[in-house]
């Protein structure tokens, strides 16, 4: 096992032994093997899109497989072993489709040939010689690249897998995952060419994250400001953690007059600016903040849970018979429910005593996302050129378990009183319920939504920019990141891709970026890691 794609990794340079996030030697060998069949059957797909051959289920398979790997989405060893066989059957596929049209391709590449062994114990072995190592690569700085762009592909699946479930979808974004994904096998890459093509994934991403935000913004509407209790409401309760915002509609139609209120947790907080999530009067509030407390929240809640999408951390024997997973999302003991049937999930929460009082708690604001920004973007330019509001921060990004998440919550307080601060993803859980005030009726603290919503922030800077008449690096706007897993290094690559400069990355830099590669990223972007807040505050504003 090697394992560093997230930023929890043991001593910050990559789990050997079992993963920090709980994935066992054999479920990342699996994993391993499951990107390597990708490979091949990118390979061919590649092959048979410049032929006019497109396999439209092979293209969405992809996505969802690749979606998987990434980080704390599913540690089920048994779904590994099925994708692999489905992943090689979509690959044989394609490559029958080629001869059948009279197209070659070369397969002396073992991606495109390997056969899956029979039992678990075969797959694992051979996933254990087809690991981030075994990539060919003229030099360390080359491999580094490639694994850049793996990780930037996985976070770009992650949002095309949510897109394509509400309806959109673009051929583009396809075609360049197969072809990504094929290069990953290319021996004969250089250093150019391997960073054109992280880049690109930025680029591609961006398009991704749009077709996101019209998938999520044409089923439910545009967020609007909405005011969402930290309370309990006395009755039965279910509480939905991740991301998946069409699992979260799906229960509450089916909950509708059950007597059951729904709770969010962690990403699903920004759920309730959409108006057509919070038009159901049994979406009650949100429970729980993400990482940092997940285990003591998931223990104490008198409720079911759903977990959708990626964030969970390994279920503890004291409350795992009370969760439920759906989509992609799986443990080995753990209940998981398919098809969006969430019976087992009522009859559960039904049967536990859930809140046998109210709960009193504040309450924090959501929905500013691009539509509700921009519609008071007369009054934030007046106030910028009143001078009323000095700069603007983006602090966003990731939780986590490691120390040093602390940083975003003392920079946020530290944050001058002129001063507004934007922020999104469930790093935001360190500071979200913080009362930061108001400048001229703005509140100081804008909640843009989940990291899904990373298009929302980008396109406020761009009009933001736009409204000023200078480029985004010229605005009073610096951003201040954190990163986990792979979601949040395709939003760094869409960055970067955009020219965006002077962000602070923290709580660590990637140990996946050598030094050859950091260096190349300080010079042409400026990318810095974090240190203090004092000393970030005092370099940004002087």
């Amino acid at each position: 096992m090697f394992c560093y794609q997230c930023e929890q990794t043991v001593k910050g340079e990559a789990c050997t032994k079992g993963g920090v996030c709980g994935k066992s030697h054999d479920v990342a060998s699996l994993q391993d093997l499951l990107v390597y069949a990708l490979i091949g059957l990118s390979s061919a797909a590649s092959e048979a899109r410049r032929k006019g051959i497109v396999d439209h289920e092979a293209d969405v398979f992809t996505v969802k497989a690749l979606f998987s790997t990434l980080t704390n989405v599913n540690f089920d060893a048994a779904l590994f072993m099925s994708l692999i066989g489905q992943a090689v059957k979509y690959r044989d596929g394609l490559v029958g489709k080629l001869k059948a049209s009279g197209g070659s391709l070369d397969l002396s590449g073992d991606a495109l040939t390997f056969t899956p062994a029979a039992t678990l114990e075969g797959l694992v072995a051979q996933g254990e010689k087809v690991g981030l190592k075994s990539y060919p690569a003229a030099n360390a700085d080359i491999l580094s690249l490639k694994h850049t762009l793996l990780f930037g592909l996985k976070g770009n699946a992650a949002y095309a897998d949510h897109a394509q479930i509400l309806g959109q979808e673009d051929p583009i974004v396809y075609a360049f995952v197969h072809e990504a994904l094929a290069s990953l096998a290319d021996g004969k890459i250089g250093l150019d060419a391997a960073l054109g093509l992280v880049l690109k994934c930025g680029e591609v991403n961006l398009r991704t994250m749009e077709l996101l935000d019209a998938a999520n913004t044409g089923a439910y509407g545009h967020p609007v400001p909405t005011a969402v209790s930290l309370g309990a409401k006395k009755g039965k309760a279910i509480m939905v953690s991740g991301h998946d915002l069409k699992d979260l509609e799906a229960l509450l139609k089916q909950t509708e007059g059950k007597g059951i209120n729904i709770y969010t947790h962690g990403e699903m907080l920004p759920s309730h600016g959409y108006p057509g999530l919070k038009k159901y009067g049994h979406l009650a509030g949100h429970y729980g903040t993400a990482w940092q407390n997940q285990a003591k929240e998931f223990a104490e809640f008198p409720g079911a849970i759903l977990m959708t999408t990626n964030c969970i951390q390994r279920p503890q024997p004291a409350y795992k018979d009370n969760i439920f997973t759906t989509g992609l999302v799986g443990w080995p003991d753990v209940a998981h429910v398919p098809g969006r049937d969430f019976a087992p999930v009522i009859k559960r929460a039904l049967k536990l005593p859930g809140f046998t009082s109210d709960v009193n708690g504040k309450s924090v604001m959501v929905g500013f996302a691009r539509n509700a920004v921009m519609g008071v973007a007369d009054k934030v330019i007046e106030a910028v050129k009143g001078k009323q509001i000095r700069y603007f921060f983006l602090v966003a990004g990731c939780d986590g378990a490691k120390p040093g998440r602390n940083y975003y919550t003392q920079f946020v307080e530290q944050v001058p009183e002129d001063c507004v601060v934007l922020t999104l993803a469930c790093g935001k859980f360190r500071f979200f319920d913080k009362d930061l005030g108001a400048i001229g009726g703005i509140p100081r603290l804008l909640d843009a939504g989940q990291c899904n919503d990373a298009y929302s922030a980008i396109q406020i800077a761009v009009a933001l920019s736009k409204a000023f008449g200078v480029g985004v690096n010229e605005l009073p706007l610096s951003m201040v990141l954190s990163w986990y897993e792979q979601k949040a290094a395709a939003i760094l690559l869409t960055l970067l891709y955009l020219g965006i400069k002077d962000i602070r990355l923290g709580p660590s830099l990637p140990a996946f970026i050598t030094p050859g590669v950091l260096d190349v990223l300080v010079k042409n972007f400026g990318i810095k890691p974090i240190t203090t807040p004092e000393e970030d505050l005092k370099a940004i504003l002087g």
